[in-house]
């Protein structure tokens, strides 16, 4: 069969929220309106985008090291600290599927000095966990969307299996008892596996993990037979032969890897990329929003930025902020459909 070339690199995963379109309004509305509006007591005017930053920055990853998130902030952090002219300090911080640390961010005081970035998949766990400490709609403002990447069905190589079909053949033959791995419970890769069992019609069994480098392993390993990862958690052991690509997840094809085998040309409605944003907690002064929004936006026009971004298996990502809150507003709908119909819930680890 056909397989997708990766280039050389490393990094992990994530996505999304609730089934109701009010909630989706809602959602918007809170977010446009935490970008126009800042809190009083707090400068917001032109001289404050000017002096902004005058010291370092931390920027909170709730995934480990070697996952996409990770990956991605690196990458665009450092380009970032150069346009800002202050260093960008990366923090991973784990836990509850990425929640914990963007609760510290959420919390955080709305200076400008901490920001977090991130998958989407924290913003479905007002849906899968009814307890989370924070509302991510209304407590965090999305910035900017970095980069994208599609989610990649694998294997272990001696699974003896090697097509969609194989996978759902042994499915049906032995129902919940195929175990698969994910960066986390209600992450978009966990739910892009759950949405193409539903097309399917058949049950597997969620082996959740505290990231994508841990779940890609996990399949190398040969603790499941199969996993979600993205190129850049999957790609050393892919590279190495323990674990082969079945198929991209996602309907658009990738700069990186323009050929091989998708979840459409075994005819599922699937499509599974992730992205990665930049956010602040709310009330953060929209004169240093819009100055990070403009910054990352330079730097992800940036051809080596762009190069650099596909050689851990994303694309750069330079859209609005609007078109930001869009984005977060469809995977919203699209992802709460597998959790109403799978009924998903899910305590903090």
């Amino acid at each position: 069969m056909d397989c997708y070339t990766f280039p050389e690199n490393v990094a992990a995963t994530k996505l999304i929220v609730s089934p109701n379109e009010a909630l989706v309004r809602t959602f918007m509305a809170v977010t446009i309106a935490g970008l126009l509006v800042a809190p009083s007591g707090l400068a917001t005017n032109a001289s404050l985008a000017q002096s902004y930053p005058d010291r370092p920055i931390r920027a909170v990853v709730p995934f480990p090291a070697g996952g996409l998130a990770d990956a991605v902030a690196r990458i665009v952090g450092q380009k970032l600290a150069d346009r800002l002219g202050q260093s960008l300090v990366i923090e991973n911080r784990t836990g509850a599927s990425g929640t914990l640390g963007a609760a510290i961010v959420a919390k955080s005081a709305p200076d400008g000095y901490t920001l977090l970035i991130t998958t989407g998949d924290f913003v479905t766990m007002t849906s899968i966990m009814p307890a989370l400490s924070f509302d991510p709609n209304k407590e965090l403002i999305p910035i900017a969307m970095l980069a994208v990447a599609p989610c990649i069905l694998v294997a272990n190589s001696n699974s003896g299996l090697n097509s969609v079909k194989d996978i759902i053949d042994a499915a049906r033959a032995r129902p919940g008892a195929i175990a698969y791995s994910s960066p986390g419970v209600g992450t978009s890769n966990h739910l892009a596996i759950e949405g193409m069992a539903i097309e399917a019609g058949i049950k597997l069994l969620h082996v959740p993990y505290r990231g994508g480098a841990p779940a890609a392993t996990a399949v190398a390993a040969g603790d499941v037979p199969i996993g979600t990862v993205t190129q850049s958690s999957g790609e050393g052991v892919i590279q190495a032969g323990k674990v082969k690509v079945i198929a991209l997840m996602s309907k658009q094809r990738p700069s990186f890897a323009p050929s091989g085998p998708t979840l459409a040309d075994a005819g599922f409605d699937i499509d599974a990329a992730l992205w990665v944003g930049l956010f602040a907690p709310a009330g953060t002064p929209a004169a240093i929003v819009n100055r990070l929004d403009a910054e990352a936006s330079a730097v992800l026009r940036s051809a080596e930025t762009q190069k650099l971004l596909n050689s851990v298996g994303t694309d750069a990502s330079p859209i609005s902020q609007t078109a930001f809150v869009q984005r977060i507003a469809s995977d919203a709908a699209r992802y709460g459909l597998v959790i109403q119909k799978t009924g998903l819930r899910a305590p903090h680890d």
